[in-house]
């Protein structure tokens, strides 16, 4: 089970929040010009790495308040947490 710390009530059980996809994925800025395959590239298509990932989460059971975690997927370790907005961390 995972602990995740929210950034604004601290950390709670994974039960409390749900997953929202991949952070930091660009609006297009002109989405009618997009061909339907762009469109459905931009809906559908997400990177699925193996190691460090950012993740948008929400505190459903708290706050309702959307974040960022950057989580390890190989071990579901949790390397940052942070607002939605903010540039994803540097991890060494």
């Amino acid at each position: 089970m995972l602990l995740i710390a929210c950034p604004y009530c601290g950390e709670r059980d994974e039960t409390e929040f749900h997953y929202g996809g991949q952070a930091h994925v660009a609006h297009p800025a002109d989405p009618e010009a997009l061909t339907d395959a762009e469109w459905a590239e931009y809906l559908f298509v997400r990177a699925n790495p193996k190691g460090p990932f950012a993740e948008r989460w929400s505190h459903a059971a708290g706050c309702r308040r959307w974040f960022n975690v950057l989580r390890d997927t190989a071990t579901h370790q949790i390397l940052a947490v942070y607002p939605a907005g903010q540039p994803k961390p540097v991890i060494a």
